[in-house]
């Protein structure tokens, strides 16, 4: 037990200052390099700073940085939440169709309804996409709670999930079809993800959302340990498996779908990312797993954040296409390692 304890502080300790470097080096890099007594300076309060480096810092990289870490923290524990709950291995934040709701909430705003250029102004169309992408991953969290009073088990509702996001992306196809060009690009880049179109204001409104998912998940980390064993097993330890299960959901909900409706789909983390903690916790205990995903999910999108950056260009690649790059070689080793069941 006591070369648990010294194994899982020196892990933590690791991830700590892992995921304080990356967040640094996130700040620095971009398609301008900022010299390290500048942004140190900037961020202390100490010296002076030139105007045009103190508005980069403040403005666009400190901000993306954070969004970058609550993406990674919130999209790894509903993650580990799904595949608790599911009790499948390769469940992801997005099992209940919750990134179809929201990307059929964007797709209204953008190319259905003539909403978004109501204004030119690039604030009110972002906030406008944030708005409509939330409204819609929490109408569909909403259809898939209704109608999971009238189903007894997970798997019937892991079906809904995905046959109502199938007809929902079928929805959203046939919009895209009929769209302009302008609209259709702005769509297409949405669904690439990105955490530079969140602002200071808009971080102030995903903040509190996220906040709310992550307090449900560490109140209900007990109820992930039992479920973990079944249902049959968690009902004889006293625990409303159904009122269990959607709290759960409804957390997870709050944290994927924040998630998406600021900064679109992003998709990989939250299916490799528990994964790899497992791995390297060795444990089944959501009270270890829990805090140790946290961690290791904003260490893995701040990496993906700064691999996506191009230094010396103004080119930042879709941070879609490296969550996929790593999470994907996971996923394959997932499948492999897990032939004999989860």
């Amino acid at each position: 037990m006591r070369k648990k304890t010294i194994k899982y502080s020196f892990l933590f300790f690791g991830l700590g200052i892992l995921l304080l470097i990356f967040f640094a080096v996130d700040i620095f890099l971009g398609s301008v390099v900022l010299p390290f007594t500048d942004v140190w300076a900037a961020l202390t309060g100490n010296g002076n700073v030139p105007e045009n480096i103190e508005k980069i810092i403040f403005n666009f990289r400190l901000p993306k940085a954070e969004v970058a870490l609550l993406a990674g923290i919130a999209l790894s524990v509903s993650g580990l939440q799904m595949q608790t709950v599911f009790r499948n291995p390769l469940a992801d934040p997005y099992v209940l169709g919750i990134s179809s709701g929201s990307s059929f909430g964007v797709a209204l705003f953008i190319l259905g309804t003539g909403f978004w250029s109501f204004s030119s102004a690039l604030w009110v169309q972002n906030l406008g996409m944030a708005l409509a992408g939330w409204i819609g991953a929490f109408v569909m969290l909403a259809i898939i709670m209704t109608a999971s009073l009238r189903l007894r088990d997970t798997m019937s509702m892991l079906v809904l999930g995905i046959m109502v996001g199938g007809v929902v992306s079928a929805i959203v196809g046939v919009m895209q079809y009929f769209s302009e060009a302008t609209a259709l690009k702005t769509y297409v880049l949405w669904t690439m993800g990105s955490f530079s179109a969140v602002p200071t204001e808009q971080l102030a409104m995903m903040f509190p959302a996220i906040l709310l998912g992550l307090l449900l998940a560490f109140l209900t980390m007990k109820w992930l340990d039992a479920l973990m064993l079944g249902d049959e097993y968690a009902c004889t330890m006293g625990l409303n498996v159904r009122k269990a299960r959607t709290v759960l959901i409804i957390s997870s909900g709050f944290l994927a779908g924040t998630i998406t409706a600021f900064c679109g789909p992003i998709g990989f983390i939250g299916i490799a990312v528990p994964h790899l903690t497992r791995m390297l916790f060795q444990t089944a205990s959501h009270r270890i797993l829990l805090p140790a995903t946290v961690l290791l999910g904003g260490v893995v999108m701040l990496f993906s954040d700064i691999v996506s950056q191009l230094p010396g260009t103004h080119s930042v690649l879709p941070i879609n296409t490296i969550t996929a790059l790593l999470g994907i070689p996971v996923i394959i080793l997932i499948i492999f390692r897990n032939q004999r069941g989860f």
